[in-house]
C-alpha cells in the first residue's frame, strides 16, 4: 500500500479520541484508521506521532489577514498565500479570506484573487467571506460608514460570481429585500447576519427566506431584551442557524458565550478568529482603511477604543474555548473544524478524521502547540 501512515497518534475520530492509532493518507484523502488492536497499514512512508494529538485541521471562516497582510489592502493571490502560510502555523488548514466593507471594485478583485488561488492550488483556500458593505451603518463597528451601501441586482451578481469554492456573505438582513436575499441563497451563497439592527421579526423573516447563520454573535447586532428579542434572540432560538463566536475575552464576555452554547443545538456554535494582519507578527499597530489600529493586551482597537478585529489565531481560540467556556478538548476542536465545515456545506469531506475525508490534519501537543500539518495529504508544516 502506497501513501503515508501517521502512526502512534492520539486521534480525534467521529466517536472521540482513540490512543495509539494509525491514519493512512492516500492521495489527498484519508484511506484508513487503525486502532491499537487492529493491524497497522503497511507500505509507504511512516510518520511517528509519538503519542501526540492528531486533530482535524482547523477551519476559520473569518480571516481578514495575517503575517503583516490585510486582504482588503492586497486582494491578490500572493497576499492569500502569505495569510495561509501564517495561519497554518496555528493549525488552520482551511480558511475564507475575508473582506470587510469596501468599494465594489475591491470586492471584485478579492473574488478574482480567490478564484485564481483555488485554481493555482494554494493550500487551504476554501472560498471567500465578504463581510459588508451591505450592512447597517448604525451597527458598523469598525467598518467605514462611507463604504456601506445598499444592495442591488448587480451586487447580487457580483457576490454570486466565484463559482469555485464557497462564498459566505455577511449582510444586515433588514437592508436586503427578500427577493435579493432569495437570489443569493438560490445561487449557493451562504448568507449570514451581522452588523445588523434587525428586529426579531425581521431576522425571523430572513431565516425563513434562507439566512443560514450569524457572524460574530452578539457583536454589532441588536441584543436580546425582554420585549424585543432582536437578532441575538432569533439566533439563539433558531435550531438550525449557526453562530460564529470570537473567543478572545475581549469581544464577548465568556458567560454570554456559555449561554449561547447552552441555548443552541450541538454543532451550531463555531469558532472564528476575525484575525487582523498582526497575527503571526510582533506588530503593535497596523493601518485599517486609513485608521491606525493599536494592539495592546491582545486587543486590536482604534484610537477611540473601537474593537477592530482580533490578534487571535485558531489554536489560541481552541485553548480559550476550553478555559473560558469550560469545554472539553473534543468539543473545542470540533468547534474549530467539523462545525465550521458544516456551516459552509463542506462537512461531508472536511473537518473530520474519517475514511474518505480530506487529509487536512494537525499534529499538536496537549497545550495545542502545533507541530506539523497536512493539507490534502501533503505536509505543509513541520518535519519528521
Amino acid at each position: 500500500m502506497s501513501g503515508l501512515t501517521i502512526r502512534n497518534a492520539r486521534v480525534l475520530t467521529e466517536t472521540g479520541f482513540l490512543d495509539r492509532c494509525s491514519v493512512t493518507i492516500e492521495g489527498p484523502g484519508i484511506g484508513r484508521i487503525s486502532d491499537a488492536a487492529g493491524s497497522e497499514p503497511t507500505g509507504g512512508d511512516v510518520y511517528d506521532a509519538r503519542g501526540l494529538l492528531l486533530l482535524p485541521g482547523f477551519i476559520d471562516l473569518q480571516v481578514n489577514g495575517g503575517g503583516g497582510v490585510l486582504f482588503n489592502d492586497a486582494p491578490t493571490v500572493d497576499a492569500i498565500r502569505t495569510v495561509a502560510a501564517c495561519h497554518r502555523r496555528f493549525g488552520t488548514t482551511g480558511f475564507l479570506p475575508t473582506l470587510i466593507s469596501d468599494e465594489l471594485d475591491v470586492v471584485e478583485r478579492g473574488i478574482s484573487a480567490v478564484r485564481e488561488a483555488i485554481a493555482a492550488g494554494v493550500p487551504g483556500v476554501l472560498g471567500i467571506h465578504i463581510e459588508g458593505p451591505f450592512l447597517n451603518a448604525a451597527k458598523k463597528g469598525v467598518h467605514d460608514a462611507s463604504r456601506i451601501r445598499a444592495i442591488d441586482e448587480d451586487a447580487v451578481d457580483l457576490l454570486s460570481s466565484l463559482e469555485s469554492g464557497r462564498t459566505l456573505v455577511t449582510v444586515a438582513p433588514e437592508q436586503v429585500p427578500e427577493r435579493l436575499l432569495e437570489r443569493l441563497c438560490d445561487a449557493g451563497v451562504v448568507v449570514a447576519a451581522g452588523h445588523t439592527a434587525a428586529t426579531y421579526a425581521e431576522t425571523r423573516a430572513a431565516l425563513e427566506t434562507g439566512l443560514r447563520g450569524f457572524t460574530h454573535l452578539y457583536n454589532a447586532m441588536s441584543p436580546l431584551t425582554g420585549r424585543e428579542p432582536g437578532a441575538v434572540g432569533a439566533a439563539l432560538e433558531d435550531p438550525n442557524a449557526w453562530c460564529s463566536l470570537i473567543v478572545d475575552g475581549h469581544h464577548v464576555h465568556p458567560a454570554a458565550l456559555r449561554i449561547a452554547i447552552a441555548s443552541k443545538q450541538a454543532g451550531r456554535c463555531l469558532l472564528v478568529t476575525d484575525a487582523m494582519p498582526v497575527v503571526g507578527t510582533d506588530g503593535e499597530s497596523f493601518q485599517l482603511q486609513g485608521r491606525r489600529i493599536r494592539v495592546a493586551d491582545g486587543r486590536c482597537v482604534t484610537d477611540d477604543g473601537v474593537l477592530a478585529g482580533s490578534s487571535l489565531d485558531m489554536a489560541a481560540a481552541v485553548r480559550n474555548a476550553r478555559r473560558m467556556l469550560h469545554l472539553d478538548l473534543e468539543e473545542a476542536v470540533r468547534m474549530a473544524s467539523a462545525y465550521p465545515a458544516d456551516a459552509i456545506g463542506l462537512g461531508k469531506s472536511y473537518g473530520r478524521i474519517a475514511a474518505g475525508c480530506r487529509a487536512d490534519l494537525v499534529l499538536a501537543d496537549e497545550s495545542l502547540n502545533v507541530l506539523a500539518a497536512w493539507i490534502g495529504g501533503i505536509q505543509v508544516l513541520g518535519a519528521e
